[in-house]
């Protein structure tokens, strides 16, 4: 890459206020609400998740810090992308029996803050259990590391706050 410069800075930008996020242009269309303030950057991170039987990883002396109860998946047009939790959220509960209140955290991808919204909303899920510790808009988005670093978040959230099911 010879004396190329790849990124300068990698974090918030400071002095960042409401008026000036009022001032940025729409991302998708001329009429938009989705700016670059109320998206996640796309960053870099990694992250990694072991899921073993509960069998091996005794055998193999691992330490179990969660338990795999279901999981659901549901597409959405990709005009509208973003949105397919608000429908595989209730999939999901009903196929383990459990409801939001069973839920103790929620760790809901926010790769847009008005996708996040509709689905926090749609579902009516208390926004205090929605990303606890911040979300991509927060951290950065990394691509194909996103579902790994939630549940790296989620399991040690759990067990600080004495939670019992995450989503």
């Amino acid at each position: 890459f010879g004396n190329a410069t790849i990124w300068e800075k990698e974090e918030i930008s400071e002095g960042t206020t409401f008026l000036k996020q009022g001032k940025l242009r729409p991302a998708f269309k001329p009429d938009g609400s989705t700016t670059a303030g109320n998206s996640s950057q796309v960053s870099d991170g990694a992250a990694g998740v072991l899921l073993a039987s509960r069998e091996a990883a005794v055998r193999l002396g691992l330490p179990i810090i969660g338990r795999w109860v279901g999981f659901a998946v549901a597409g959405v047009p990709p005009e509208i992308m973003g949105i397919g939790p608000a429908f595989a959220i209730p999939k999901v509960l009903e196929q383990t029996g459990l409801t939001l209140i069973d839920i103790s955290i929620v760790e809901l991808n926010e790769a847009f803050a008005s996708q996040a919204v509709y689905c926090i909303e749609s579902l009516g899920i208390d926004y205090a259990k929605v990303n606890p510790k911040g979300g991509a808009i927060a951290f950065g988005h990394p691509l194909g590391a996103t579902g790994a670093r939630q549940i790296a978040t989620l399991l040690p959230e759990l067990r600080r706050t004495g939670g019992r099911y995450g989503l």
